[in-house]
């Protein structure tokens, strides 16, 4: 084998435990369903992670409530202890859940909360979250600016769009439920296990390419 073919061997390598990895680590952070209501409509609002911070393991979630809900009521789970903060006009200005037990990473976990949007809502309310875990702070708190692709921030924060045409807001809905679904399909267990496994598969290949390379030197 000449030096260039070994060189190209040990990137080919790297490359494909990397491109293997990479759906698993694409679908970390922290999604809200529906993500559509009309002005002074009310729902619930479903917050649900396929992740921990690094791997370790989720113990709370704090959701910041926007400007523009008119109440907010979570939602008694028996997997989570709630504490709610309150702003001085006493409306709910953050909701902490505490997991009961751990969340293991790879494993969906949800949270909801009923919520009651005032008439002067905002075209789109963003609910920044702090995943907090055994080790570790997950900060989903980034919002895109005008034009640009919120799939592209490192930590988005959930938004739902207040959208006028009641239509269009179940539309919507329905379409995010559908997403969060197979979302929640390519973030299992198999993808993580998978990107694992060609992430191993690529360092064994170029454990390989390195002895071989050795040998001939």
């Amino acid at each position: 084998m000449s030096r260039i073919t070994r060189r190209g061997a040990l990137v080919a390598a790297l490359a494909a435990g990397i491109v293997l990895a990479a759906p698993a680590a694409a679908q970390a952070h922290v999604g809200v369903s529906p993500d559509a209501l009309e002005p002074g409509g009310s729902t619930v609002l479903t917050f649900a992670f396929t992740h921990g911070c690094e791997e370790s393991p989720t113990t709370a979630l704090r959701i910041t409530m926007p400007e523009g809900l008119a109440s907010v009521a979570p939602t008694v789970d028996s997997n989570w202890d709630i504490a709610v903060e309150r702003a001085d006009n006493g409306l709910v200005s953050a909701v902490t859940y505490t997991a009961v037990a751990p969340i293991p990473s790879g494993l969906q976990g949800t949270a909801s909360m009923a919520v009651q949007l005032g008439e002067d809502a905002p075209e789109s309310l963003a609910f920044p979250v702090e995943q907090q875990c055994e080790s570790g702070v997950n900060e989903w708190v980034e919002l895109a600016e005008e034009g640009s692709d919120p799939h592209d921030l490192d930590s988005p924060a959930p938004v739902v769009t207040v959208a006028a045409d009641g239509d269009s807001a179940t539309d919507s809905a329905h379409a995010a439920h559908s997403d969060a679904q197979q979302e929640t399909s390519e973030a299992s267990p198999a993808s993580v296990i998978l990107g694992g496994a060609g992430l191993l598969a690529g360092i064994a290949a170029l454990v390989v390419a390195v002895l071989a390379y050795r040998r001939s030197a």
